[in-house]
């Protein structure tokens, strides 16, 4: 069985997904809107979430834990225990083949070092991201230094009345 491992993420418009300091202040501003933005729709194609802790001690800070109903994996070797997630110490390769005989199907991968990483590895399928029409000038990139391009297929573009574009691509091997 395969697994499809894809990205669903909020930049700035200059690519950020954080300030330096970790906040998403920016972000909840930015984000009034009630229109999902298709969120609902994605969550329902994943089955597991993968990513790193500190995304994992970033969404502890939101109060109630946004994913009650699905497969938590932080992917950490100096986390312990964590109540409702599985902790996983990598390298990707063997959290794969775990994710793999496990039952996973559809992971959804989140936070700045968990895509990069994933993307060196070659292991992301498609990438969704929403360009939020601000720009930070600094802070916690969405992309990192890769070996080699990455090639990409545009799917589609999404635009949104509070000015949000969303495109989605998928990966080329």
């Amino acid at each position: 069985m395969t697994l499809k491992a894809s990205v669903y993420i909020a930049t700035s418009l200059d690519g950020f997904i954080a300030r330096e300091s970790g906040e998403l202040d920016w972000l909840m501003v930015a984000t009034t809107s009630s229109d999902d933005h298709g969120y609902a729709a994605y969550m329902a194609t994943v089955d597991t979430l993968v990513m790193g802790r500190n995304t994992y001690e970033k969404v502890l800070t939101f109060g109630e834990w946004p994913y009650p109903h699905k497969r938590v994996v932080v992917l950490s070797s100096t986390l312990g225990q964590a109540e409702g997630v599985e902790v996983h110490p990598g390298p990707i390769a063997d959290l794969l083949a775990h994710l793999r005989d496990t039952g996973a199907r559809s992971l959804y991968l989140d936070g700045g070092q968990v895509v990069q990483s994933f993307l060196r590895e070659g292991r992301v399928d498609e990438l969704t991201i929403t360009r939020i029409p601000v720009l930070l000038g600094s802070g916690i990139p969405l992309f990192g230094a890769l070996a080699g391009d990455v090639k990409l297929q545009h799917v589609r573009s999404t635009t949104f009345e509070n000015g949000f574009v969303q495109s989605t691509y998928r990966v080329l091997r």
